[in-house]
């Protein structure tokens, strides 16, 4: 399922949002045009590699934060970056810009430290903003729980039938979605990949599900800690 917009209105420009997009695209960019070896050596010094990290925690420190902005081709970075544009803006205007930069690196990093506890010794960088942006959905399911996502839905998707009969269909193969629906079913999603891969080696070209499931997590803590019961739950129209 992929979200094409919410119905959630903002009361300003989401600036920081745009703003994290266009470093996140920047640096995809300037890592396309390096040549072919430096590109690869500089994905290993700004990626977070967990077995350096592990062997000097203070020397990789910072990779924790720069990872988060480097993706591993063009269907990488857009995917991340569609879903923190439905998302992320609603979460910028609720928590205020910046404070949503400190929950947006935190939780990125949250995420990545979450990662290295299952991927071992593993030399294999981790790279994407997916750790900080499943944070963003922790945090809208907490606070938007009830709004609705328009969501592009695949015609072999599994429950298609069931949620034709669940939910008005506006155009063909898109619905209006509550984001408890469509937020839960992603998260389930990827707490079941996370526990199907346990065991297995980390791989190249792999996709950090604990990374995800840790920055979901962290997200709904910090959205039903710091974020008032007044503040979270109601639909704006």
């Amino acid at each position: 399922m992929i979200p094409l917009r919410d119905a959630n209105p903002v009361h300003g420009r989401p600036y920081l949002t745009w703003a994290i997009v266009a470093v996140n695209v920047l640096a995809f960019l300037y890592t396309l045009s390096l040549p072919g070896r430096e590109q690869l050596a500089f994905v290993f010094d700004q990626g977070f590699v967990p077995g350096l990290f592990r062997q000097s925690p203070a020397a990789e420190l910072t990779s924790l934060f720069t990872s988060l902005f480097l993706h591993g081709g063009w269907g990488h970075l857009l995917s991340n970056m569609i879903f923190l544009l439905v998302f992320g803006d609603n979460v910028e205007d609720r928590l205020g810009r910046l404070p949503f930069l400190v929950f947006y690196l935190v939780g990125g990093a949250f995420a990545t430290l979450v990662h290295s506890l299952f991927a071992g010794a593993s030399l294999v960088p981790l790279i994407g903003a997916s750790g900080a942006i499943s944070a963003v959905l922790g945090a809208y399911f907490a606070i938007f729980p009830r709004q609705r996502v328009m969501t592009f839905v695949a015609p072999l998707f599994v429950p298609w039938l069931l949620l034709s009969f669940l939910f008005p269909m506006p155009r063909f193969y898109m619905w209006w979605l509550p984001a408890w629906v469509f937020i839960g079913y992603w998260a389930l999603l990827q707490v079941f990949q996370a526990g199907a891969s346990l065991g297995a080696p980390v791989q190249e070209g792999g996709v950090a599900w604990w990374a995800h499931v840790g920055g979901f997590a962290f997200g709904l803590a910090w959205a039903y800690l710091l974020v008032s019961p007044r503040r979270r739950g109601a639909v704006r129209g």
